[in-house]
C-alpha cells in the first residue's frame, strides 16, 4: 500500500458529508502538513466546517496550488455493497465515498507534501483543502477572498477533481434559480374560479424548454463538452398540500450550466421576460412569478495554447486537453485571481456520486507520479 492509499484510508474514514463539520478531517491533515513543515492557515467558513492552505517553500515566490475539496456527497438511499465510509481494496480499486470525488487527490497532495518536506524548492508547493464544494463551490470562496489579498498569487492552481488524469481546461458555469409561482387558492370543485399555482409553473416550465430548445438550435456550440450547448435544468418542482384544494404557491428550482460564450445573465432576463409574459397572460391581478438566484459560479477556460497547460501536460505526459461536464472552484480561482487553472485529478466523475464508489490504484499511481514530476520542477526552478 503507498502511501498515498494509506492516507486516502484515513480520509474515507470522516464521514465528511456537505453542510456537516470537516474539522476532524482537517485536524488529521494539519498534523501530516505540520509533519512536512508547512505554513498553514485556516480559512473559516461556517461553524464546524473551514478550509485550510498550506505552503511549503520559500514565502517570497508564486507557488503551484493543489486544490481539493473536502466534503462528499450523500450515501443516504444508495444500495451500497461495501461499508462506504471504510477503505475497501479489492481487485485494483479501491472503494468508499468521496474514493473518486475527491478524497483520492487530496491524499495524494498530502503525501506529496511530506515528500517535498527536506528539498529545497525555488518555488513553493501549495495545498487548498476546502469544504462545501458540493453544494455549490460554497466552501471555498474565503479561502479564494483570502489569497486575492495575498503578496504573491499562485503560479498555477490544479484542480484535482477525477478527468482519469486528462488535463482539463473548461467547464461550463453554472446558476441556480428558484421560481415562486403564486396564485389564489380555492375548493377543486371550484377550480376555475381559483388561480393555479402549478399551472403557472407549468407554463413556465414549457418556457424553459422552449428557450432551451433555442438554445440547441442556434446556440453558441463548444466540441469539447459531451453536451455542446448551454443546458436549462429543472430539477425540483413542489406544490399542492391536498388534491381537493387549488393550490396557491408552487416552487420549482432549476439550473443554467453555460458555455464561456453565453451570459447566463442575458438567459436570466429572458426567462424573467416570458415569467412576466405568463403572469400577464392570466389577467388575473392574483397571479406571480418571482425569481431568485441562489447559487452561481463562473466557468473555467484556460487557453489550451497557454505555458500553464504545456506544464501540466509536460507533468502527465498528456499529448491532449479535455473539457470536463462538472463545476469546480476553478472557475472561482481564475476569475478572482487571474491566474491560470487547470482541472487533472485521478479517477473518473462516472464513479461519482454513486454506490460502491472507487478509484483505481493505478489511477493513484499515474497522479503520484504526476506530483512527484510537479516536485522535481519546482525544486529545480522551472517556474523560476
Amino acid at each position: 500500500m503507498t502511501r498515498s492509499v494509506e492516507i486516502l484510508a484515513d480520509l474515507i474514514a470522516f464521514e465528511t458529508v456537505s453542510r456537516t463539520p470537516n474539522s476532524a478531517l482537517l485536524e488529521h491533515a494539519r498534523g501530516l502538513l505540520e509533519a512536512a513543515g508547512a505554513r498553514i492557515e485556516t480559512v473559516p467558513y461556517a461553524e464546524g466546517r473551514t478550509n485550510i492552505f498550506a505552503t511549503i517553500g520559500p514565502e517570497d515566490r508564486p507557488p503551484v496550488v493543489l486544490s481539493g475539496h473536502t466534503d462528499v456527497v450523500p450515501v443516504i438511499g444508495q444500495a451500497w455493497t461495501k461499508p462506504p465510509f471504510v477503505l475497501t481494496r479489492e481487485d485494483g480499486r479501491l472503494y468508499g465515498r468521496g474514493s473518486a470525488d475527491m478524497k483520492g487527490f487530496c491524499a495524494a497532495a498530502l503525501a506529496a507534501a511530506e515528500r517535498a518536506k527536506g528539498r529545497r524548492l525555488a518555488n513553493p508547493l501549495a495545498l487548498a483543502l476546502s469544504c462545501d464544494e458540493e453544494v455549490g463551490c460554497l466552501g471555498v470562496r474565503p479561502l479564494v477572498e483570502m489569497l486575492e489579498r495575498a503578496p504573491v498569487r499562485p503560479a498555477l492552481v490544479i484542480v484535482g477533481e477525477p478527468t482519469n488524469m486528462a488535463v482539463a481546461t473548461g467547464h461550463k458555469g453554472k446558476t441556480g434559480l428558484r421560481a415562486i409561482f403564486r396564485g389564489r387558492e380555492g375548493h377543486s370543485a371550484l377550480a376555475p374560479l381559483a388561480l393555479n399555482a402549478l399551472h403557472l409553473a407549468a407554463d413556465f416550465l414549457q418556457a424553459l424548454r422552449r428557450r432551451q430548445a433555442d438554445i440547441t438550435e442556434s446556440g453558441a456550440r463548444d466540441g469539447d463538452y459531451d453536451v455542446p450547448y448551454t443546458t436549462l435544468h429543472a430539477g425540483r418542482l413542489e406544490g399542492g398540500v391536498a388534491l381537493n384544494i387549488v393550490p396557491n404557491r408552487a416552487t420549482m428550482e432549476f439550473e443554467i450550466r453555460a458555455l464561456a460564450e453565453d451570459d447566463p445573465a442575458a438567459i436570466v432576463a429572458a426567462l424573467r421576460a416570458d415569467a412576466d409574459a405568463i403572469v400577464a397572460a392570466t389577467g388575473d391581478p392574483d397571479a406571480r412569478i418571482e425569481m431568485e438566484i441562489f447559487n452561481t459560479y463562473p466557468g473555467l477556460s484556460t487557453d489550451k495554447a497557454s505555458e500553464a497547460v504545456a506544464f501540466v501536460k509536460r507533468l502527465t505526459g498528456a499529448n491532449g486537453t479535455i473539457k470536463v461536464a462538472f463545476g469546480t472552484e476553478g472557475g472561482l480561482f481564475a476569475e478572482r485571481l487571474g491566474v491560470p487553472v487547470v482541472v487533472c485529478g485521478p479517477g473518473s466523475m462516472a464513479q461519482g456520486h454513486k454506490p460502491d464508489e472507487f478509484v483505481s490504484e493505478e489511477q493513484m499511481a499515474r497522479c503520484d507520479a504526476m506530483l512527484d514530476a510537479l516536485l522535481d520542477r519546482l525544486e529545480n526552478g522551472a517556474l523560476a
